[in-house]
């Protein structure tokens, strides 16, 4: 049955602190009934922050000259995989600025391939690698990537219009989400909460539209404003308690309204709380996607201010990542592919849709 839309509204428009505990305690009820308690983590590679977009919100867009560009190799990226495989991830995720000439998908290609053979087929693929063309999509899916995470950024044509410059096609981007879908990915897709002029209204939409393209998982996170952007001047006014809040309701009201889709905790709610990734398990979140990418290449990847761990080693980071699940009282999904419920119980198989 499709979410009710009033019903959203009210749990995202939500002010009483007991009303928000309460809301969050239902949809980890939710959450335990439909995805159980355990963690799937996807070891996050950030291959590179060469973009051709102009997202006017994005730390890495073109027209950003302040920055220094890079792009990791491939016995770098297999280093890490090999990494993530050997500490029991059952999933990487690639992601990168986006890029669609011919020797950028012929090296993504070679790369899923490769990752493949190293990890004897056992690691599962996720790609956030942005609009691309349906073939380049299916070459992808052929050479073992099996997720692919694009986010709408917003669902309402004339906020996402307001965002990004007039090149970029609101519809272009919900035409890729469905041909990932025909292809038969499991697709992934999400919203920035938060944004300038974005309502409630707006935001229950988004479930919605989640609901009505039959999304797989959910990636989403508070927009946070970076100072080299067009939309630096919203720094001043930028309250991290009031967008972590709203980024927990949003992750709660979906869990709740969805079910048993994979949802994210994403590394932007660590960045306004210590305890962001944890708050947002608890709230309906069942995925994390730890940062594995060499120390060296994270400072050049930082979409929103004040993105936290670029210091940190892999190694590390596991270690906190397992304390502070397990201080929860959740488990961890160690050499599974953690699939997400929802895309199982579809039944289709890659062949009926090649």
């Amino acid at each position: 049955m499709r979410p009710n839309r009033q019903e959203l509204i009210e749990m995202l428009s939500l002010k009483k602190k007991d009303e928000i505990e309460a809301l969050y305690k239902r949809a980890y009820e939710v959450k335990k009934q439909y995805v159980g308690t355990k963690v799937y983590l996807r070891g996050l590679i950030e291959l590179s922050n060469i973009c051709t977009r102009n997202c006017y919100y994005c730390g890495i867009r073109k027209d950003n000259h302040l920055l220094e560009r890079y792009y990791i190799d491939k016995e770098e990226v297999l280093k890490e995989a090999r990494w993530c495989f050997e500490q029991h991830y059952g999933s990487l995720t690639i992601q990168a600025g986006e890029r669609s000439d011919s020797s950028w998908i012929d090296y993504i290609e070679e790369l899923i391939k490769e990752i493949k053979t190293l990890t004897d087929g056992k690691m599962g693929i996720t790609l956030s690698l942005g609009e691309q063309s349906e073939e380049t999509y299916r070459r992808w899916f052929e050479a073992g990537a099996h997720r692919y995470l694009l986010r709408i950024e917003t669902s309402n044509p004339e906020l996402y219009k307001s965002l990004h410059p007039a090149e970029n096609s609101f519809e272009n981007r919900l035409e890729c989400i469905r041909s990932l879908k025909k292809i038969g990915y499991q697709v992934g897709s999400g919203v920035m909460i938060g944004l300038p002029n974005q309502t409630m209204e707006d935001l229950a939409d988004d479930i919605l539209f989640f609901y009505d393209e039959d999304i797989d998982m959910i990636g989403m996170g508070p927009f946070i404003p970076h100072h080299q952007t067009p939309l630096a001047y919203l720094l001043s006014t930028f309250n991290p308690e009031e967008a972590l809040e709203q980024a927990l309701k949003m992750i709660a009201a979906t869990r709740i309204a969805l079910k048993d889709v994979n949802i994210a905790s994403t590394t932007a709610l660590q960045a306004l709380h210590p305890k962001g990734r944890e708050l947002g398990l608890l709230a309906g979140a069942n995925v994390l996607m730890p940062n594995i990418t060499d120390t060296r290449f994270r400072e050049g990847y930082q979409l929103y201010e004040g993105k936290p761990g670029l210091n940190e080693n892999a190694l590390a980071i596991r270690k906190a990542l397992e304390e502070s699940i397990y201080s929860i009282g959740e488990s961890i999904g160690y050499d599974e592919w953690g699939d997400s419920p929802h895309f199982k119980k579809k039944k289709i198989t890659p062949s009926e849709n090649l």
